[in-house]
C-alpha cells in the first residue's frame, strides 16, 4: 500500500475516533441531565420552597478526568433555564420550561 494512502487512512481513523469520543461524551452528559431532572421530579422540587441541594462543583479541583460530569450537566440545565439556583445554593425545576422541553422532545420523535 502506498505511503500517501496510509497517511490518509490514519488521518481518517483519527478523525473517526475523535468524533466517536465526542458523541459518547455528549450521550453521557445527556444521560446525567435526565438523571438530575428525574431526581428533582421525584422530590417534586418545582418551587423555591422545595429546592434541593445538588453537587455543583468538583470535589477535587486538581483531579483530571471525566468521572464526575454532574457539575457540567447541572450548568447546562441552568444555562437552558430548566433548573434555577436559589440564593441559598439549592436548586429547583422551572415547571414551564420543563414542559416545553418535553413537548419539543415529543415532537421530534
Amino acid at each position: 500500500m502506498p505511503v500517501y494512502l496510509q497517511i490518509i487512512l490514519l488521518v481518517a481513523a483519527l478523525i473517526a475516533i475523535v468524533v466517536v469520543f465526542l458523541y459518547m461524551g455528549g450521550l453521557a452528559i445527556q444521560k446525567t441531565c435526565l438523571k438530575i431532572i428525574a431526581e428533582m421530579e421525584e422530590v417534586k422540587a418545582f418551587k423555591e420552597t422545595r429546592a434541593v441541594e445538588i453537587q455543583d462543583e468538583r470535589k477535587n479541583f486538581f483531579r483530571v478526568g471525566t468521572k464526575n460530569i454532574r457539575p457540567k450537566a447541572l450548568k447546562l440545565l441552568i444555562d437552558d433555564g430548566l433548573v434555577i439556583k436559589t440564593n441559598s445554593g439549592k436548586y429547583y425545576l422551572d415547571k414551564e420550561k420543563l414542559a416545553q422541553a418535553k413537548a419539543q422532545l415529543g415532537s421530534k420523535k
